[in-house]
């Protein structure tokens, strides 16, 4: 794979966000699931949420250009939708830490190359902590081991499955990626198979 699908470490200023069984309808509302494409979703993530909460974490200037979301407990319930992670990755999440998420949003998450690891509440105390203390920090996040470094901080450790984790480390996220990497050997088993010949010309 190319080096440009490979996820293998991601570094960045975070943003946590505190609740837990946070679900894809509040991260993007249900009227933004219309769209066409999906350009434009970061703008309304968690769109409703900052509405009613001035104070929300994607409200806060501070938080403007963090590519790290750090979460609590089964974050990404509720509908199975892809628009959710999209509108992350569109406001610029590139990684998120939590306690637990759903699967079919850690799915989603994982085909669009954005890590999800899970790190026990202590753990993740620690490192909210750490962010809080130092907002302005550049953390790093290792998927090879499943560490996320603070400066000043030390190693805070979390855990992903063996088998996204591969993915990532390996770019085999990327289904377009290793589609188009394959092209080769596609044509060739194609071109052996007694049947596509009748369509040829």
């Amino acid at each position: 794979m190319s080096n440009s699908s490979k996820v293998q470490k991601i570094q960045g200023r975070a943003v946590v966000l505190r609740g837990n069984d946070i679900d894809t309808d509040r991260i993007i509302p249900a009227r933004f699931l219309r769209c066409v494409t999906f350009d434009g979703l970061g703008d309304h993530a968690f769109e409703d949420d900052r509405l009613q909460d001035p104070n929300h974490a994607f409200n806060q200037g501070a938080n403007a250009g963090a590519s790290v979301l750090v979460v609590d407990d089964n974050f990404g319930c509720g509908s199975s939708r892809e628009h959710a992670p999209q509108a992350l990755n569109r406001w610029g999440i590139r990684a998120l830490v939590g306690g637990s998420f759903a699967e079919i949003f850690f799915g989603n998450c994982v085909a669009l190359g954005i890590p999800c690891l899970k790190m026990g509440a202590e753990e993740r105390t620690r490192l909210m902590a750490a962010i809080k203390a130092n907002p302005g920090a550049e953390l790093e996040i290792d998927i090879a081991s499943a560490s996320v470094t603070v400066p000043g901080a030390g190693s805070f450790q979390g855990e992903i499955p063996a088998g996204p984790q591969r993915q990532l480390l390996d770019g085999t996220w990327d289904a377009l990626a290793v589609l188009l990497e394959s092209a080769s050997q596609i044509d060739a088993v194609a071109s052996a198979l007694p049947y596509t010949h009748r369509f040829q010309a």
